[in-house]
């Protein structure tokens, strides 16, 4: 007999997370969302019956997963009502795992490291998973339903996933920001996005064959100053985007720095100013 499910939450992980269980064969029996349209759309989406109420949420589970917002995960656990100590978990990358502690004895975390938009389609099973349990036989339970969702599972401690995901945040939210400005860019000139698409797709797919460092370019590591000067001319009045521009050069240049540093380390040539105006 399968474990009874209850997902809570029903924004963009939830709109992943439901079809991955149901199509692993998992036994899920409700939804729950504070938002009244968002739950509808999951449950049109998925079959499943959900609630907008917190005390009608299904008691007797065995399992709950909790994808709502980092901030309210804490609140959710003191508020749960549930019966027998069901296993707890959450989905958060930033979130400690004994937030829980208040809903249950037996509590764990199922991570997925993947942006998730509710619009897009995904290969759940090509998604990472990082787990954590509050015991071994926890661990080993979410460990399990991990397993059956993705093909990639790793046990990581809360410090570890916290660090895991301020990764994911630079190299997710914080280059799509740069893509959001350098399409406000193209725009402000009259020119399109769509412009980009290519270069954006080319520094992904070196990013999968080569470390980030072997793989930059730009004004920046070449040390160009007339460049850069250049594109600060065209910056003038926008002075948060000046400030990150000159910011991100000089991080590119520190980082490019210490690598040839490290490539030439007997070389007394070998140091270069790090700041670039």
């Amino acid at each position: 007999m399968s474990d009874k499910i209850v997902v809570l939450g029903a924004g963009n992980v939830a709109h992943h997370l439901v079809p991955a269980l149901l199509h692993a064969g998992h036994d899920v029996c409700q939804i729950y969302s504070r938002s009244e349209g968002s739950a509808q759309s999951l449950s049109k989406k998925s079959g499943l019956p959900y609630t907008t109420k917190i005390d009608d949420i299904f008691r007797d589970a065995d399992i709950y997963i909790i994808t709502i917002s980092d901030d309210v995960i804490a609140n959710m656990a003191k508020v749960l009502k549930c019966n027998n100590d069901p296993l707890v978990i959450h989905t958060a990358g930033s979130i400690p795992m004994n937030v829980l502690h208040t809903a249950s004895k037996h509590y764990g975390v199922m991570y997925p490291l993947q942006t998730f938009t509710k619009s897009r389609e995904l290969d759940f099973s090509s998604i990472p998973l990082f787990v954590e349990g509050s015991s071994n036989e926890d661990l080993k339970r979410v460990k399990t339903l991990a397993e059956s969702l993705s093909n990639t599972v790793t046990i990581l401690s809360s410090e570890k996933r916290k660090a895991m995901h301020l990764a994911a945040v630079w190299a997710c939210n914080f280059a799509n920001h740069m893509y959001a400005i350098g399409g406000k860019i193209l725009a402000e000139n009259g020119l399109d996005f769509s412009l980009l698409r290519p270069l954006i797709a080319e520094t992904a797919d070196k990013a999968m064959e080569l470390h980030p460092i072997d793989a930059q370019t730009g004004p920046a590591k070449r040390k160009d100053r007339g460049v850069l000067s250049m594109h600060r001319e065209l910056m003038k009045g926008k002075h948060s985007r000046m400030a990150l521009y000159n910011s991100i050069s000089d991080s590119i240049a520190e980082y490019c720095n210490a690598k040839n540093s490290e490539q030439n380390s007997d070389d007394e040539d070998s140091y270069v100013e790090l700041t670039l105006w």
